[in-house]
Order: structure tokens, then C-alpha cells, then sequence
């Protein structure tokens, strides 16, 4: 009820012919004003910032080109660092043996040299022991002789006499136990 009587009331409804022609006008004459003072300016910030996004989208391609290149390059440096490192690895393994095979084989020789001069100190030795215990074998046998021909005795009495000789001498009685159990 309230709506019927609103409407009524009002003049929206009705149709005047001079008002549409003077909103049409006024449509028009604000459309161009609009076009000329208001539209040049708003599409050439649209067109600006067409161009600033489209600028800034070019220049984040470029950079990423850019990154992956680097990253590229980065990885080829680390490859390259890595095998250079297997590299001198090796070198050092190899030149570590090669050091050790060097002090091996000077070791072994210092120690023949050693070994030989020790064969030829103790032939030196036994030669002189043996001229020594020559020496005094020459000496017993004198001394034994020079005593036999003083005294006549029996086979038995040579023995026992030699051997009180020779426990007589000085550390005879390791040489007779050599010489009893040779």
C-alpha cells in the first residue's frame, strides 16, 4: 500500500520527452569533457604501467637467465674443484707410496749393510778365537810334551795330566765341556 502511493507521488515514473533530451545532452557534452580532460590522462597511466610491469617482467627474465647461468657456471667450478681434488688425492697416495717404497728399500739396504758388517765383525772374531784357541793348543801341547818327557807314564796319566792342565788355564772349564760334548 505504501508503495503505490510512493510512486505516485514521485515523477520518476512519468515521462517527460524535454527532460530525456536534456540528460541525453548533458550525457553527451559530460562524455566528451570526460574523453578530453579525463580518459587522454587515465589511459596513458594504464599504458605507463603496461609498460613498467611488461619492463619489469623482461628484467626478471633476464635475471633469471642471468641466475641460471651463474648457477651453471657454479656447478661446473664445483665439479671442476672436486676433480681436481681426486686428482691431487691420487697424486699424493701415489707419491706417499712411491716415498715409503724408497725408505723401504733403503731400510732393507741399511740393514744387509748392517747385517754384513756384523757376519764379517763376528768372522773376525771367530778367526781371532780360533788363532787364539790355536795358540794355545800349540802352548798346551808344549807344555804336555815338555811334561811327558819328564815323566814316562801310561796312556791313562796322559789324560788325566792334560786335563788338570787344561782345567788350569783360565775359563777352561767351558772349553772342556765344548770339547767333551764335540
Amino acid at each position: 500500500m505504501f508503495l503505490p502511493s510512493v510512486l505516485a507521488a514521485s515523477s520518476f515514473v512519468e515521462v517527460r520527452p524535454g527532460l530525456i533530451f536534456w540528460t541525453i545532452v548533458t550525457f553527451v557534452l559530460v562524455l566528451l569533457v570526460l574523453r578530453a580532460k579525463a580518459w587522454g590522462p587515465i589511459l596513458s597511466l594504464v599504458e605507463e604501467r603496461e609498460k613498467q610491469i611488461s619492463n619489469a617482467i623482461e628484467s626478471a627474465k633476464r635475471e633469471r637467465a642471468e641466475a641460471e647461468k651463474l648457477l651453471a657456471d657454479q656447478k661446473t667450478a664445483i665439479a671442476e674443484a672436486r676433480r681436481e681434488a681426486a686428482e691431487m688425492m691420487r697424486r699424493n697416495t701415489a707419491d706417499m707410496e712411491k716415498f715409503r717404497d724408497e725408505l723401504m728399500a733403503k731400510s732393507r739396504k741399511e740393514a744387509e749393510e748392517l747385517k754384513l758388517s756384523a757376519r764379517r765383525e763376528i768372522d773376525d772374531q771367530k778367526a781371532k778365537a780360533i788363532a787364539e784357541v790355536r795358540g794355545m793348543a800349540v802352548d798346551l801341547a808344549m807344555e804336555v810334551a815338555s811334561k811327558l818327557m819328564n815323566e814316562r807314564m801310561d796312556d791313562a796319566k796322559h789324560r788325566q795330566l792334560a786335563e788338570q792342565f787344561v782345567q788350569g788355564l783360565p775359563g777352561a772349564t767351558s772349553a772342556t765341556a765344548t770339547r767333551r760334548s764335540a
